[in-house]
């Protein structure tokens, strides 16, 4: 469903991502993880159609995200770490917009779904500049979801939800899953992926440090044991990274240790495919 092959970007001297390789299948949850500055935001943007890579292929249900950008947009909702709503639309109209770009038909029944489950049927007619940092994040959440996407992106999704909206979120992601959505979750809250992810991709400075299941990252790095928290694999992996330069547990070829930057900030997740 989602495919990055030898994906590169750059920004004038800086190196953001480096030939980095993974694939998500339908009902996979990855958890992208990394420090500050590794290319999680780059790559996410760079599935999402909103900035271009230097090299390499991105794809969605096929559909290559430069040669073929409205298709694989059709199959993707992308909800950023600050989602910019429109700020004079309510909460419904965001939904009816969403709605129009992706032609979904009799929308009505599954909005009114998705505004219940999310606690936001009270603030339905409410305008998106008068809504807390919380009910902006179920705003973007809702849309995203509205067009039933096959894959569907997240950059730090628990951001400003409360802790009945933290377990709403989860659900919800982890139901999707079970129906063969394809999901990737960049987060810090390594808890969060270690419950709910099925996948692990680490990052560091642009190269890929491990891709696979969980619990395979385990067996990667010798020195841990079977029961190996996600926080010891990862501190054992990017410190492991920054000692030697190696890439344990990962098979793709290695890449100049250079520098990474996550970008200059996208454009609205609402617009249109």
């Amino acid at each position: 469903m989602i495919e990055v092959d030898d994906f590169h970007k750059t920004y004038r001297e800086t190196v953001a991502v480096a030939g980095l390789s993974f694939n998500v299948q339908p009902g996979q949850i990855l958890g992208l993880v990394g420090p500050n500055g590794a290319g999680k935001t780059t790559t996410l943007r760079a599935l999402a159609g909103i900035i271009p890579p230097t090299r390499g292929r991105l794809a969605v249900a096929g559909c290559d995200v430069v040669a073929d950008p409205v298709a694989a947009k059709r199959h993707l909702a992308y909800v950023p770490d600050d989602p910019k709503l429109f700020e004079t639309l309510t909460i419904w109209e965001h939904l009816e917009f969403i709605a129009a770009a992706y032609r979904v038909d009799d929308y009505a029944p599954q909005a009114t779904e998705l505004l219940e489950r999310f606690d936001l049927t009270p603030k339905r007619d409410t305008l998106a500049q008068e809504l807390s940092r919380g009910m902006r994040q179920k705003v973007a959440i809702a849309c995203a979801y509205l067009h039933s996407p096959g894959a569907v992106l997240f950059d730090e999704p628990l951001t400003g939800l409360d802790p009945r909206g933290i377990r709403t979120m989860k659900d919800s992601i982890v139901g999707r899953s079970h129906n063969g959505t394809a999901t990737v979750i960049s987060s810090h809250l390594l808890d969060l992926v270690e419950d709910i992810c099925t996948h692990l991709l680490i990052l560091d400075r642009g190269k890929r440090l491990f891709f696979g299941r969980i619990d395979e990252a385990r067996a990667a790095f010798a020195d841990l044991s079977g029961s190996a928290s996600l926080e010891e694999i990862f501190f054992r992996a990017t410190e492991a990274d920054n000692r030697h330069g190696d890439q344990p547990g990962d098979t793709s070829r290695p890449d100049p240790q250079t520098p990474a930057d996550d970008g200059p900030p996208g454009k609205s997740p609402f617009a249109p495919p």
